[in-house]
């Protein structure tokens, strides 16, 4: 059980980083294959895994991690003449004034951010990266996330036996 567990926090942590791998498909197959795994270890194991591996965005987001180089722009000197195009403007423009409003209001930011991390809309690396944006305290994104995912995966864990259940009577 514990290699299991060991392995689904790895799983957690690389969907975190890399949004190509799907969590949620992983922890439905482990659970119709491996049905002595308790969905509360699950849960816990992957919402860890999550919250640890979106630190990395939070915190760079946030200014508190330095990028390597190869993963930050290269601001190129501006051409003799020529402006940056409207649409980078625009993007810039739209970029602040989310900045400004979560600043402003920083319990919305916490709502979103809560509501994401069981549901998953808006999606919770949107909002982790607003997050960092936005300044929030590191123990406040953990403690959201932590409790959220738990909340969303326990359930996902917990639900092909909760269906089997229902369907048997």
């Amino acid at each position: 059980m514990f290699g299991w567990l060991c392995l689904t926090f790895g799983i957690a942590f690389g969907s975190a980083v890399l949004p190509l791998i799907s969590i949620e498909i992983f922890v439905i197959g482990l659970v119709t294959q491996q049905p002595g795994i308790s969905w509360w270890w699950i849960g816990l194991a992957v919402a860890v895994g999550q919250v640890l591996g979106k630190m990395f965005y939070f915190l760079a987001a946030k200014g508190s991690l330095r990028l390597p180089a190869f993963l930050r722009r290269a601001e190129k000197p501006a051409k003799p003449g020529k402006s940056p195009s409207p649409w980078r403007l625009r993007w810039r423009a739209r970029l602040e004034w989310v900045r400004l409003r979560c600043h402003r209001h920083p319990h919305w930011m916490f709502g979103t951010h809560a509501v994401s991390s069981v549901v998953g809309l808006p999606p919770f690396m949107f909002t982790t990266v607003l997050a960092g944006l936005a300044g929030m305290s590191s123990w406040l994104f953990i403690s959201t996330g932590m409790i959220g995912r738990f909340a969303r995966f326990s359930v996902l864990a917990a639900s092909p036996a909760a269906l089997a259940g229902w369907l048997v009577h």
